[in-house]
Parts: structure tokens; sequence; C-alpha cells
């Protein structure tokens, strides 16, 4: 027994009536009626009511405790009176009578905020309080969740025969799609660490190393903007790889993972798997994004060939697409989305309303020939009081505005099932792609296995070719991409070959792994979802932040600890670093600091 609790806060029943307990924790409440003084006192468990006596001295300390204090309280549980049952609480038939009651922590400041309240609070006050924040008791369950899923993915891993291996934090710079975290080596002047944006190397290492399956919940580190779905600097993923292994290998393991923990950490219905398998291209055309949200069933429809017969100009010589609504639309409906649409940057929304003698209505009507009419009800499969809208602009920007336009509509007209989680995969990515300065580069990741290997690579178009990479997606957001990956060093110096690197750079870049591949290398696979990704689907978050413990903000501080910091001149000496900015910036601190 603790000397400052004989219980928790939610272990109090009616099994303790007459029994002398114990509680600890924080004064959440303080009620004082006059002569009685009822205080609520919280833990990480739950909270208890606890009730002076009449001694105007116990009444007099008991309401000047400072709300959110820590505290041990002594006393007699007794049964409630029935007026007083608080059945929202578990301890909620009974009742604490004060006996002795002791401030273990004294607030001494003003609270910056209520710390169990609904009202909003800035996202940067939280940040700065963080230890208070987590007193939430939404913040504190979504804490405890993370600890119960990192367990039962890790149970799960284990059960499929995946070993567990931790991988080096402190490595080598290498390019996989986001900046470094450099830290300088005082050993070795001049040189750096990076910390992993993900252990892919090495988790291809263990497979050449004989490892056939391996797992771990991974910290990865990336210099990149903040997004809701993705935090500045640190997160954590189920890094997975397998030896001998294929793309749907890879799959048969994630699938009943990502099923039973969704079903298991939420109440929602989780759509069977095997989930569908939506090649990259038709993702794009069918739904305007490689992170489709498949509870919405609207879908677009290519009406690219049909205009160019048609006599709309606008509609010429651009990728021209549509999304069929069933039911009527009022005017009103059709302003809001014109001025959405204008919003996400297009020059207005065409629409066209089906009659009932299956004629249309709407501003593009007349441009449409009377034989073609027909044919526009057969494509779309237009029914009456169907509303068709269009739109139109080079290829990738199409996909991409129709892709907003569906969630849009899905979203207005209530389309989507917000109690269920639907996963698929989008697969056949291509290879490579033409970065914003037009110059050829990697997809996806540049390690994975080009679609036909080196003779794709020797002959085909490089915008042509497709590779085994992958991504899981659920409602719409990206949990994770992963491949199969190149084991095969001629291969690989091919690949990095046309995306602008030689040989050399190839060895330089991933020497170990161009070495490794020497050594008689199985053909492997893997892949990594994202574990704040996963809490944040589960807890209907609106940004990761709210599933970690100490996150950074949205400009990458850590707004508690004051990091990035200012470091001593001493300590950029040590690593053989000097700050080409003011002095005053890295001086020593005075002896008086």
């Amino acid at each position: 027994m603790s000397i400052y609790r004989t219980h928790t806060c939610n272990e109090i029943s009616l099994d303790d009536v007459g029994k002398h307990v114990k509680i600890a924790g924080f004064v959440e409440t303080i009620r004082d009626f006059g002569g009685l003084v009822f205080l609520d006192i919280r833990d990480m468990y739950g909270v208890t009511q606890v009730v002076t006596s009449g001694k105007s001295e116990d009444v007099d300390f008991a309401s000047r405790i400072p709300i959110e204090s820590s505290v041990s309280v002594e006393g007699t549980v007794r049964k409630r009176a029935p007026e007083t049952v608080n059945e929202k609480i578990k301890t909620g038939l009974v009742e604490i009578a004060i006996e002795k009651i002791e401030i273990l922590g004294k607030r001494t400041k003003d609270l910056p905020f209520e710390v169990n309240s609904n009202q909003e609070v800035r996202e940067d006050l939280r940040l700065q309080y963080r230890f208070l924040d987590l007193r939430n008791n939404k913040l504190k369950s979504n804490l405890i969740l993370r600890a119960k899923l990192l367990q039962y993915l890790r149970n799960q891993m284990i059960e499929q025969g995946f070993l567990e291996v931790q991988t080096p934090v402190l490595t080598s710079s290498s390019p996989e799609g986001a900046r470094d975290y450099l830290v300088p080596s005082r050993l070795h002047p001049g040189k750096f660490y990076a910390l992993p944006q993900a252990p892919q190397q090495f988790k291809q290492l263990l497979m050449v190393s004989g490892i056939d399956k391996y797992f771990q919940i991974a910290p990865c580190f990336r210099d990149e903007d903040a997004r809701a779905d993705r935090c500045p600097g640190e997160f954590y993923q189920l890094d997975m790889e397998m030896s001998f292994a294929t793309q749907e290998d890879v799959f048969s393991v994630i699938e009943p993972v990502m099923y039973n923990t969704f079903k298991t950490f939420s109440n929602k219905k989780v759509a069977a798997y095997p989930f569908p398998r939506i090649p990259y291209r038709e993702a794009m055309i069918k739904y305007g994004s490689d992170k489709p949200d498949l509870r919405n069933p609207l879908f677009i429809i290519d009406l690219t060939d049909f205009f160019q017969k048609c006599t709309f100009k606008p509609f010429h010589n651009k990728a021209v697409r549509a999304i069929k609504v069933t039911g009527h639309m009022s005017k009103g409906f059709h302003e809001k989305m014109l001025e959405f649409a204008k919003s996400i940057g297009m020059g207005g929304l065409g629409y066209l309303e089906v009659q009932e003698d299956l004629s249309y209505k709407g501003p593009i009507d007349k441009f449409i020939p009377d034989d073609l009419k027909k044919e526009l009800l057969n494509i779309a499969d237009l029914k009456v009081n169907d509303t068709i809208f269009f739109i139109a602009d080079d290829e990738p920007i199409a996909n991409t505005l129709a892709g907003q336009i569906r969630t849009e509509l899905g979203k207005r007209l209530n389309l989507i099932d917000e109690n269920v989680f639907s996963f698929c995969w989008i697969i056949d990515f291509p290879m490579y792609e033409l970065d914003e300065r037009g110059k050829l580069d990697f997809c996806h990741n540049p390690f994975s296995m080009p679609q036909g290997g080196l003779e794709a690579l020797n002959t085909m178009k490089p915008l042509d070719i497709l590779a085994y990479q992958y991504d899981i997606v659920c409602n719409g957001i990206e949990l994770s991409s992963g491949a199969v990956r190149n084991h095969d060093p001629k291969v690989m110096v091919k690949a990095f070959e046309i995306a602008g690197y030689t040989e050399e750079d190839v060895k330089t870049k991933f020497g170990a792994l161009y070495n490794a591949f020497q050594y008689g290398a199985p053909p492997h696979a893997g892949i990594a979802p994202g574990v704040d990704r996963m809490l944040m689907l589960l807890t209907d978050s609106e940004t990761v932040r709210d599933v970690i413990a100490f996150p950074m903000n949205s400009k990458s501080q850590d707004l508690l600890m004051g990091a990035p910091s200012i470091v001593t001149k001493e300590q950029l000496q040590d690593v053989h670093i000097k700050l080409d900015l003011p002095c005053l910036l890295y001086t020593s601190p005075s002896p008086r600091d």
C-alpha cells in the first residue's frame, strides 16, 4: 500500500462502504455549500467525490485549496444520497467523508486555461503548457489508447512470425524525399550524422542478412512542413519488411492487422478485407486523388472524348471530368458550389439538370448537338432529376479539381458515412514523374522494383514505367506507402541513372545497399503504416498533434521545452561549427544565469 493512497479514483464502489480508504489526485472542482465543501478528486483512472465534515476549520481549509493542486485524502466511504448520485462516473454511487486532507503539490500560479473544459483554447497556449493540456480527459484517453494500440500492433506482428529489431537513429544522410535532420560529429570534424527519415536501408540490409520477417515501431525524422495528418519533426510507423515476398504477400500481412486494429479500438464499422486494389491511373480519373475516400459514393466520369465532338470551345483540347449527382439541386446549392469552385481556382462550374422528358437544363446545353444528347445520357447513366457537374483543364489539374469537387459534393449532400472505416490499396504507381523543373525524378520510393525489371528500364519511356509501389488509404488519409524493393544492383544502377544519378552517386549515397546486393540479396517487400495517422482516425481527431504526448507546433517548434534553442559557443566549438550569425545568438550564458 502506498503512503499516498490505498485506491485509485475509479476503484471506490459500494463494496467499500464503511471502509477507511486513501486516495490521491488533482482537485478538479470545489463546490462550497457553506457548511459543507464537496471536492472532485481526479487521477489518471477516474474521479471520486469527497466531502468535508461540518467543522468550520475543515470547510475553510478545503474551500481554499487551489484547483488542480495535487492532494491526498483519507476518510470513510459512504453511500451517496439518491438525489446526489452521479451516473456519469464509475464512482458516482459513493463518496468519501474526509478525515484528513493533505496538499501534496500546491498550484501557485494562475491556470492559463481550464483543464477539463470544452472551451476552445489556442493551440500554441496548449502546447506551451502541454503538461496541463494532458490532464484533459480526451487527450489523456488518447495517450492511453496509443499505448494499447502499440502493444496490440506489436503482438499482431509477433503472432505472424515477425522479429522486432531496432535500427540506428544516428546514421548517414541519404535522399529519401524530405530534408534530413543533421547531427554534427565531435570526433570527426566536418562530418555529420543524419536522423533517419525511415529505417529504409537498414530494413533492406536485414533482409540481405537473412532476417526473414522484420518489424519495429520505428521513430522517423523529417524536416518538412506540418499538415493536419503530419507532424513536423518526429513521427512513428509500424515498419515491416519480409523476404521472398511479393506485393500480395505484404497485403496479406497488413490487411488483417489494419482490420483487427480498427475493429478492436473503434465502434465504427470496418470494411472487410481483402481491400480494393485501385491502379493509380484509375484512381486519379475516377476519384481525382491517389488518396480516395471510398465512403463517398460519387465518382468522376471521363468525358474528354465526348466534348471534343461538341461546340463548347472552353472544353476543347482539355481533359473533361464530370460528376453525376442523383436528385434535384436547388438554385442556392448551385450558387454555393460555384462559390466553392472559384475558391479552389476554377473559373466556373458547368452543370446540366435532366428534365422529365430527358432533355437538359443548364448553361452548356446549347453547346451539345441534339444527336449527342442521348449519348451523354448513356455514357453518364443519367436519369430524370439527375444533375451532372463538369470540370475541364489540363489533365493533372482537371483530376485534382474534380477530386475536390467530388469531396465537397459528398460533404454538402451528406453522402459520407462517418461511422465506417473504408480501406483501399492504390497500386501501379508510375516509377518516375517530372518535378517542378521538368526533370525526371522518382515518383515514390527510389528503392522500388520497376514492373518489367531491367528490360523495362532499358526499353520503355521512363514516364510509362510502372513500379511495384502501393499505398494503403483509409477514409481519404494515406496511412503508408510501400513497395517491392529493388534487390538487383544492375536494376538499381539503371533506375538511378534514369533519374540523373551516376553509378558513383549510387555507391556514395547508398554504398551499404549497393555493396550488400553483390552478395545474393533475396527478393523482399515491405510497408510502414503511420501510427499517428491511425490514432488520428481512431480518435476522430482533427490533427495528429492530439494523439502525440509532446508534439511540435506547425512551425516545427517545441513550445514546452523551447526547442530549437540557442546553444553556447563552447558547445558549437566541441562539434567544430561556427555560425554565420550575430554573436549574440551563441554567446555563453552569464554566470548569474
